[in-house]
């Protein structure tokens, strides 16, 4: 049984970001049986607390990997640890680039307009042999379009790729990997939110020495204040309450 940590409720797996890409890799090829991996944040663990579906979906993932460094922090200070960040643009790109040598076929579903597009420019010229065997925007709306859902549906399984890129939102994404992800039969499925906007730089990346030091959430939240500024002031001090609860034993961890 995998080593795995408690934070909030959520049991994160503590596995390192080569050992991660190593299993998804390695289930991809072997394995084959369609499985998902999420990626929790803050935000994430908070979604968590209080949406019973969102905890199942969390419960049932083949890997649960910790995306936000303030998880790193929590377990510190929880006096355990995780092994790092598994951070959903790091791994976007590691998983193509071993795609690549391997001869995997991966999709990428979702992101906003034309960033999946750029995404497969930017990820085919670092690694040529790539084999993005298709790309789709969906419409705003489109879980309750029977048409849509069926046309994505149609694209997916007509490329049958290896990995499958999600990059919905969360808990968005989450869902439609959960209510797809047998039928669609792609051994690993991925939610990576807006990784398909970082990578084509549509949206710009902290520079490396703040994500080093834990601070990329700022630079996000300097860059999109509008779309972010209540995950962020009212969501982490809540994480930050929830996690000290923890620790002085008064959290129902479910």
């Amino acid at each position: 049984m995998r080593a795995r940590i408690n934070i909030a409720g959520v049991e994160i797996d503590r596995l390192g970001f080569d050992e991660v890409t190593s299993a998804i890799i390695e289930h991809s090829i072997n394995t084959r049986q369609p499985e998902y991996v999420v990626t929790p944040n803050a935000q994430h663990i908070l979604l968590l607390r209080k949406n019973a579906y969102f905890r199942e979906i969390y419960r049932q993932a083949f890997l649960v990997v910790p995306d936000g460094v303030s998880l790193l922090w929590a377990a510190k200070f929880l006096r355990t640890s995780l092994k790092g960040r598994v951070n959903g643009t790091d791994l976007l790109e590691k998983l193509c680039a071993i795609a690549e040598e391997k001869r995997l076929k991966v999709f990428f579903l979702g992101g906003r307009p034309g960033a999946a597009d750029k995404a497969k420019l930017v990820l085919q010229k670092k690694y040529p042999q790539l084999q993005i065997v298709g790309t789709y925007c969906p419409p705003y709306g489109f879980e309750s379009q029977p048409q849509e859902c069926e046309l994505i549906g149609s694209k997916i399984l007509a490329t049958k790729p290896d990995i499958l890129f999600v990059g919905l939102g969360a808990p968005k994404q989450e869902y439609w990997i959960y209510e797809n992800y047998q039928r669609l039969n792609v051994p690993v499925s991925l939610g990576i939110g807006v990784s398909f906007e970082l990578v084509s730089n549509m949206v710009q990346r902290a520079p490396i020495w703040m994500q080093k030091v834990g601070l990329e959430w700022l630079f996000r939240l300097l860059v999109e204040p509008q779309r972010l500024w209540k995950r962020y002031i009212l969501g982490n001090p809540l994480f930050i309450w929830l996690v000290i609860r923890q620790r002085i034993g008064l959290l129902k961890l479910e």
